[in-house]
């Protein structure tokens, strides 16, 4: 998601009177949905649009079953854009290609009554949290929200009681005073109780490859050597 503020000061302030977003990616030869010109600053901050002509988007849940508006499921897609397959990697092909063309994308996302497209998550990040399926870019998206937190990451760690549980890595904002029992109390009182972080690791940065993105393997890994527990 982008920030609304965001869409509306890009018009407003710097005269962009185009912002559109997009989804995609290299096995879909780029773009798979897109907003168009037209749609409102709400619905270009909150979804990815809806899919571009000559390309079918649907969501499933992990039995292979469609599921309907307002569901969380993987994204597939099909159209002229899907690749033939990866180069000499049958198997991989196999693993992401079904025979009547839809590529399972690993993504997860949810399509609303108009078709628009909103990605919430990798399926590889995903965790069962009681049962309960835990997307951490959406709790991130939450944690976001507390007005002393700057950057956030979550993963998913063992429990032994409800099997695994969010675990939240959190760059505070400058000169903050904020605690893990402070956070986790905010975050107890705004979503509901499986997605609530039970443990909170503050840090000085996140760990990033080279375009940007979190690497959240290495905080799997113990690999933030930054972090500083708090008690």
């Amino acid at each position: 998601m982008v920030p609304l503020d965001l869409v509306r000061r890009l018009r407003d302030e710097l005269g962009v009177e185009t912002v559109l977003t997009a989804y995609g990616l290299s096995e879909a030869s780029g773009v798979v949905t897109m907003c168009r010109r037209g749609d409102s600053p709400e619905v270009i901050a909150a979804t990815s649009g809806r899919p571009i002509p000559g390309v079918e988007v649907r969501t499933v849940d992990g039995a292979g079953r469609e599921v309907g508006p307002g569901e969380a499921g993987e994204i597939l897609v099909r159209g002229f854009n899907v690749m033939h397959g990866y180069h000499e990697d049958a198997a991989a092909t196999a693993e992401v290609l079904e025979p009547d063309g839809w590529l399972h994308t690993g993504d997860v996302g949810v399509l609303d009554e108009a078709g628009n497209l909103r990605v919430t998550d990798r399926l590889k990040d995903m965790f069962v949290v009681g049962g309960f399926n835990a997307y951490p870019a959406e709790i991130e998206h939450l944690l976001l929200r507390h007005p002393n937190v700057r950057e956030v990451a979550v993963i998913g760690v063992p429990d032994p009681r409800l099997g695994e549980v969010a675990r939240a890595y959190v760059v505070p904002r400058e000169g903050a005073a904020l605690t893990e029992r402070d956070l986790i109390a905010w975050a107890r009182r705004e979503m509901a109780n499986y997605k609530v972080p039970r443990s909170v690791e503050f840090v000085a940065t996140l760990p990033r490859n080279a375009s940007g993105k979190v690497v959240k393997g290495d905080l799997r890994l113990g690999r933030s050597t930054s972090a500083r527990r708090c008690h």
